[in-house]
């Protein structure tokens, strides 16, 4: 029996207590009889009128009925209690958990979890692993469609069905499909469906499968890519993808290009440990023109006990006829180098440890094939920060050593395999202040470097070579000149920062009979004098933050000697590092003791956009000899583009 839970007011012969009965009943906004008992267990029902005929029992007005976990919500309800069938209409609300279902007619057993919905909305939580991959969002499933039948309780299937991650009020992509089939913790399937873009559709699936579950992959062919481009003809490919495990995937495809031949294209991502990640790529086409080749990608990264740190970015590309002929990207095609580099890394107490080996390929030519390479495998080195021993005395320590096999081949010469290369350096660094007004930072460096080849006559011979050398290096600091004010609802800053720098290196002797393997190679003589001048301009609103909008550095050389020790050869292109590191434009083909006059402007106006423009002006040949201009745009969060120019 169904008893109804609203107080009863007893009846009283007196006036006053019919008033008290009329507010009573007045009172009550809905009804709660005592729940109906059935073998899996009680259902309770609120509502603002019920009653109960056999087994039957209806309620109109409110209606909220509880079985187990389920909520069922409406205007009306009508049900069975000894089959469970329930029958609702109006604002029907179905809640299962992190399932929740509105629409205007349901029928539903709440005994066997089966019902039918129309004209229905709602939404349904799947929790998804976190993976540095792949970008995940915590928002729920939505939905909404004609018709929704639930076989059970991780079992949906949908009759044209909307369906999205996006806020419903303005999603940005949604599917559509006539028919689907929504299986909680496990997929998605969709029956000719399509996805769209703000109501734009972009894509059609005879069948697609997406994961709804904490595996966020899903083994199964990918969409299949149909083009065409005046090069390769008509292009038709698919690739599946396979993911046996959470820590490991592949990808496996093919190409077909109508005017070239098959490519095969593959990609498998290893994730064994929390802190490990490996990725192999491959893409190759046997090309009927003779342009054929592959390019190839290993890269490593692993936090290993300890304190090591192991990585890898190896790099291979068999001609520069390929990369023109079959790169995707501008990027790609534009680009002639390759690198590649590994290395075992440990920093501790101020000590780095490090084990390495790197390779560098430029190609110069595609018709002949030509190419640049350089190699260091194996190396190592250790290096340290400068320390103090002393703690009352200005005196700080620091060091690196270093040996490697290197090579070298380009069309002029070709080493051994390995050409043994050590060096060891030693220094010590004094800073000196007198008061915040000036600051002197004098640097003792002694560098002795050994080679196991050195060049002769043009050509690259046996036989040790020894490089020893002195260098100092003496850092002017000269006090800062600002100004602060405020205008316009902010403070402004504008400092001036005066620098200079001394360096002095002697004892590199034959500079031509050391064989060029990276920049430790291009150490010349020199005794120069570099000062600069850098203008800033801050801007703070309120108690914001400190915002730099612009920044001006000017920037000049003086060498008192134009010789750099007999190392540049007038009358032809040097680059070594007393020229480079003031500007990467090339400009000494003659004796000079002016460095051109570098520039660099930074406007930053806080916004998403900042530019930088560089210029070179050459005070020996009176003119502007290079300048560059770089645009940089950040649309969205970290995302950025850049242009440039030069």
């Amino acid at each position: 029996m169904i008893r109804s839970a609203e107080k009863k007011c007893r009846p009283y012969r007196s006036a006053a207590g019919a008033l008290l009965l009329l507010l009573c009943a007045g009172g009550t906004r809905g009804q709660q009889r005592a729940p109906l008992v059935t073998p899996g267990g009680e259902i309770a029902i609120e509502a603002e009128t019920q009653r109960k005929d056999g087994d039957v029992y209806s309620a109109s007005g409110n209606v909220d009925l509880r079985y187990q976990n389920i909520r069922l919500r409406a205007d009306q309800v009508e049900g069975n209690g000894v089959t469970g069938e329930a029958r609702a209409r109006g604002h029907v609300q179905f809640d299962y958990g992190t399932q929740h279902i509105e629409g205007e007619e349901a029928q539903f057993n709440l005994y066997t979890g089966r019902g039918k919905f129309l004209r229905v909305h709602g939404s349904v939580s799947m929790p998804r692993r976190a993976n540095p991959s792949v970008l995940l969002s915590s928002n729920p499933l939505y939905f909404e469609a004609q018709e929704i039948i639930r076989e059970d309780e991780k079992t949906y299937k949908l009759r044209g069905a909307w369906m999205t991650i996006c806020l419903p009020e303005r999603p940005t992509w949604k599917f559509y499909a006539p028919n689907a089939t929504l299986k909680l913790e496990r997929r998605i399937a969709l029956v000719n469906a399509n996805f769209r873009v703000y109501r734009v559709p972009l894509f059609y699936f005879p069948y697609a499968s997406l994961p709804a579950g904490g595996r966020v992959r899903q083994s199964g062919f990918l969409l299949p890519e149909i083009s065409h481009t005046n090069s390769k003809g008509w292009q038709v490919g698919d690739a599946y993808y396979w993911a046996p495990t959470e820590w490991m995937d592949v990808e496996a495809g093919a190409q077909y290009y109508s005017e070239r031949g098959w490519g095969q294209s593959g990609l498998l991502r290893l994730a064994p440990a929390e802190n490990t990640r490996a990725e192999l790529r491959y893409f190759g086409v046997m090309d009927r023109q003779n342009q054929g080749g592959h390019v190839a990608r290993f890269f490593l990264d692993s936090k290993l006990p300890g304190g090591w740190h192991a990585a890898a970015d190896l790099n291979n590309l068999s001609s520069l006829t390929f990369r023109l002929a079959f790169s995707t990207t501008f990027d790609e095609a534009t680009v002639s180098e390759v690198h590649s580099s590994a290395f075992l890394t440990n920093n501790f107490r101020g000590f780095s440890l490090n084990f390495f080996s790197s390779d560098y390929k430029d190609f110069l030519s595609a018709v002949p094939p030509a190419s640049i390479t350089l190699r260091r495998t194996p190396g190592a080195r250790i290096s340290s920060v400068e320390q103090a021993p002393w703690r009352r005395l200005p005196f700080y320590f620091g060091f690196h050593a270093l040996a490697d096999g290197a090579y070298r081949q380009d069309p002029n010469l070709t080493t051994a395999a390995i050409v043994q290369r050590s060096e060891i350096a030693p220094r010590v660094t004094i800073p000196l202040h007198w008061g915040p007004w000036l600051g002197v930072t004098p640097t003792f460096l002694v560098r002795t470097t050994r080679y196991g080849a050195q060049m002769q006559g043009g050509l690259p011979v046996g036989g040790a070579l020894v490089r020893n050398t002195g260098e100092i290096t003496v850092d002017l600091r000269l006090p800062e000149l600002a100004g602060i004010w405020e205008a316009g609802g902010a403070k402004w800053k504008h400092t001036i920062e005066p620098a200079a720098v001394y360096r002095y290196v002697n004892g590199v002797q034959s500079y031509d009979r050391i064989i060029r393997f990276n920049e430790t190679d291009t150490l010349t003589d020199t005794n120069e004098a570099e000062y600069s001048l850098t203008q800033r301009l801050y801007r703070r609103e309120g108690k914001g933050p400190v915002k730099e909008l612009l920044s001006w550095r000017v920037a000049q050389k003086y060498y008192f000697d134009p010789t750099f020790g007999g190392a540049l050869v007038p009358g032809q292109r040097n680059v070594f590092q007393a020229l480079n590191s003031i500007t990467p434009f090339a400009f000494a083909d003659d004796y000079r003791r002016f460095s051109p006059l570098v520039s660099d402007f930074h406007v930053d106006p806080g916004g998403r956009f900042d530019v930088d423009f560089q210029t070179n002006y050459d005070p020996v040949r009176a003119r502007v000899t290079a300048y560059g201009t770089l645009a940089t745009m950040h649309p969205y969060g970290e995302s950025f583009l850049t242009l440039a120019h030069y």
